[in-house]
């Protein structure tokens, strides 16, 4: 669904330039629901704005559901925001008209795209769980339950790819569990591939693979063990052999800018420079 190969976005000013993204890789599966953590200016919510046809990328590849984000025209990106890709904000106003009911606010996409399915617009209420409140103007609704209309507005229009930025970042934590559980079910049911923005790992952890931006980079990824309660961490090799292991390690053993490296056939092994190993016999 996704495939990100040395993503590179830079922000101009009139003297400044700022690169959010040097060289990301980013591998996503169809139908797979992932999530991705950094720090605030690692380049999650730039990545995101590119996903979503929102922002350009400066260089590299970008291909999502066969389109090329880095190459496509303006006509097309207008095409594939509308039909591609759905997007849900921390802030739910993007998504919501406050003069609508629930019902209305979710039919409201069809109609903009030349289209009416009212009996999918309930489908999507059923799915997250607000079939009784169809009716209601939002000021009827708590925050909770706006955010799962605006859940359900995203896939109004059938997107292959559905992008949360923070999606619980302005609920409770009872409510973040329901949302998060919310996105498990329309996963499985609409087989939707989802790509979550968030800070907190304890959220993040719930999907099945949590992938780690520092600095523009992909710098590792967790992986959800079979006993599904506990995730692994692996850094990232990308398809010209380097290894992309979270800065702090080498942080940690006084690595800057060159490290010695052993191959004993099974496993690699990685020393700082100066590194001397202990005497053999």
């Amino acid at each position: 669904m996704i495939t990100c190969e040395g993503l590179v976005k830079i922000f101009k000013s009139s003297d400044v330039e700022v690169v959010a993204l040097q060289g990301l890789n980013l591998q996503v599966d169809d139908g797979e629901m992932i999530a991705i953590i950094g720090n605030s200016g690692s380049g999650k919510s730039t990545l995101m704005n590119i996903l979503g046809g929102l922002d350009r990328p400066s260089a590299g590849t970008v291909l999502v559901n066969g389109w090329n984000l880095l190459t496509v025209k303006e006509q097309q990106l207008v095409e594939y925001k509308r039909n591609t890709v759905g997007f849900v904000w921390q802030n739910n106003a993007r998504n919501l008209m406050p003069y609508l009911s629930a019902l209305e606010n979710i039919e409201l996409p069809m109609i903009l795209n030349g289209t009416s399915d009212r009996a999918y617009a309930l489908e999507l209420l059923e799915a997250v769980g607000l079939t009784h409140r169809m009716h209601q103007k939002l000021v009827q609704l708590s925050g909770g339950e706006q955010q799962r209309v605006a859940i359900a507005i995203s896939l109004a229009n059938h997107p292959k790819l559905l992008l949360a930025d923070e999606p619980t970042g302005s609920v409770d934590t009872q409510t973040s569990a329901q949302i998060m559980d919310i996105f498990r079910g329309l996963n499985k049911q609409f087989g939707v591939t989802i790509v979550i923005v968030t800070h907190d790992l304890a959220l993040a952890q719930q999907v099945d693979r949590v992938v780690s931006i520092r600095d523009g980079l992909t710098s590792s990824e967790w992986l959800k063990k079979q006993d599904e309660h506990t995730h692994e961490e692996f850094v990232v090799v990308d398809r010209n052999g380097r290894l992309q292991a979270p800065a702090g390690w080498f942080t940690d053993l006084n690595i800057n800018d060159k490290a010695r490296m052993e191959w004993h056939g099974d496993h690699i092994r990685i020393y700082p420079p100066n590194y001397l190993k202990p005497t053999e016999g």
